[in-house]
């Protein structure tokens, strides 16, 4: 089965096609270009981009799989309006997976993903050899409770390295092949496609304006 992955709640703009069996993921074809402002320009070209590699096309997938988030507004929005628009277009269903555990996933003992929530802030989770124990929430790194962590992970792990005093392990974005793995048994089960729901954790940053005040009272 053919999965189309989409990711765009961290700095790395990802679309992958995947191919799921009975017990194995395979990636076929990925592309990432790290750009925090470029997810609404760059997605579609690399899905196109990531099918031509891969030798197939939009009529030969199953699902589509996307990254939820936690991820700031407008880049999180991208990735997850293509992949809902694309579903639909194809009558396929899609599944969403939460972005940091994409990252935590192989991560050993107990660690700590973080990735760059700006405001001087990290969306962040801990998890116990690749299961998720806690989070994910935002917060400013120096709030976050470190007992036990033996390690962390994720672009806002290596911001705040200083802060969070931890070892950190080479993993600064969301695999594509993790996003598809952690997708995979629904795939496999072909359960209903969901409706996907972001994981903003807090306000977005442009809000509308309130009720102008009169200049004389």
């Amino acid at each position: 089965m053919l999965v189309m992955v989409v990711d765009t709640a961290t700095a790395a703009v990802t679309a992958a096609l995947a191919r799921v069996d009975d017990d194995e993921v395979t990636l076929l074809a990925e592309r990432v270009t790290v750009d925090a402002r470029g997810a609404g320009e760059l997605l579609a070209p690399q899905i196109t981009a990531a099918l031509a590699e891969g030798g197939a096309t939009p009529g030969d997938l199953t699902a589509i799989v996307a990254g939820v988030g936690p991820g700031p507004f407008t880049g999180l929005r991208a990735g997850m309006v293509t992949a809902t628009a694309m579903a639909h277009a194809l009558a396929l269903p899609v599944y969403g997976v939460c972005t940091l555990d994409a990252i935590g996933l192989r991560l050993p003992g107990r660690a700590l993903v973080a990735t760059d929530a700006r405001r001087k802030e990290i969306y962040w989770a801990v998890y116990q050899d690749g299961t998720r124990q806690s989070g994910p929430d935002v917060a400013r790194p120096a709030a976050i409770a470190l007992d036990g962590i033996e390690r962390a992970a994720g672009d806002g792990a290596e911001k705040y390295a200083e802060v969070l005093n931890l070892p950190l392990a080479p993993l600064r974005y969301p695999s594509a092949l993790a996003l598809a793995e952690l997708a995979a048994d629904r795939i496999r089960a072909k359960s209903p496609g969901e409706t996907l729901t972001p994981l903003y954790l807090r306000r977005p940053d442009a809000v509308l304006p309130g009720e102008r005040k009169p200049a004389l009272q």
